[in-house]
């Protein structure tokens, strides 16, 4: 049993075919929810070609899948980012499923012209990444939280952030702003619905190997062009750790930037994330309570002053 029987689950970004949003939403079935997809309703015509080719339908494939399980799902269309389109999204799901106790905050902003230096991004490219990325979380976290805390049976808000959010790499202003600002929301939000029984944290990967990377190139072996000897993660193994933190596992685990080893891109690691998902400690990531961010902090200024004297 994973305790997520009859449970209700909203997961955003859950329609491309090659993603992170699709595992989880279809994981989370299989552990016994009923699944709310939300996509933007994206044109065909921007469809990539495999999805074409495949015949892809978005958030409808993914409600397939999930209702191929047994379980019920809700495909729906909503804009993040727009707090009346959320609030009606929240609306719709308690009208049709009379409940919600999951969220899982994937949607994030299509790769595009933001990745560039602080002095030439248009100020419309950062609007765009954060009004998604981090704007988008926290109106989920604002509507959704609240019916969560109102309903009084706890729940699990699970927010996909980055390890960009910790690296803060050359070029990528609005994209790290952007999830360390949900690494931030997640710590402050988890002390403040902690004594409604709410858990929120957030999952910190590297590079996967979803749609948004098409642009990069990939090297052999599924290695990255730009850097050779680091083998991405693929998309199927994103879906246990995010179903471990809804589940009610991790009782005591809340505000947490967790960074499971094999969501990252580092060529050592071979640990499956289902295992690293039984065992958070193991990954070596700040997974043990809310004051692991503070921890976590303290961590990376003692190295960044190791790195300066040096």
């Amino acid at each position: 049993m994973s305790g997520l029987e009859g449970k209700v689950a909203v997961v955003t970004g859950a329609g491309r075919m090659r993603s992170i949003g699709r595992p989880i939403a279809v994981e989370l079935a299989r552990a016994g929810c009923d699944i709310v997809l939300t996509g933007t309703g994206r044109p065909k015509d921007r469809y990539p070609d495999d999805e074409k080719a495949a015949g892809w339908g978005d958030i409808e494939s993914v409600a397939e899948e999930v209702r191929a399980l047994g379980r019920k799902a809700l495909p729906l269309i909503s804009d993040v980012s727009d707090l009346g389109a959320v609030q009606t999204l929240a609306d719709q799901v308690l009208a049709e499923l009379g409940r919600v106790d999951i969220v899982v905050n994937n949607a994030g902003a299509a790769r595009g012209e933001d990745r560039k230096p602080v002095v030439d991004l248009e100020v419309a490219d950062w609007r765009t990444v954060l009004d998604v990325n981090l704007t988008g979380t926290f109106l989920m976290s604002k509507v959704f939280g609240r019916a969560i805390v109102d309903a009084g049976n706890g729940g699990s808000i699970v927010n996909i952030s980055s390890i960009a959010g910790k690296l803060f790499s050359p070029n990528t202003a609005a994209y790290a702003a952007s999830k360390a600002g949900i690494q931030a929301l997640t710590a402050v939000m988890s002390g403040e619905v902690a004594r409604a029984g709410v858990r929120v944290n957030a999952i910190c990967p590297g590079i996967i190997d979803t749609f948004r990377m098409d642009d990069i190139g990939r090297g052999p072996s599924g290695t990255s062009s730009s850097t050779p000897a680091s083998p991405w993660a693929v998309p199927a193994r994103a879906r246990t750790s995010p179903t471990w933190w809804c589940s009610c596992a991790p009782t005591r685990a809340r505000g947490s930037p967790a960074s499971p080893t094999t969501w990252t891109a580092a060529p050592s690691s071979s640990t499956e994330i289902g295992q690293v998902a039984a065992s958070p400690a193991s990954s070596g990531s700040s997974v043990a309570s809310g004051a692991a961010t503070a921890v976590w902090r303290r961590r990376c200024w003692r190295r960044r002053a190791t790195r300066d004297k040096a």
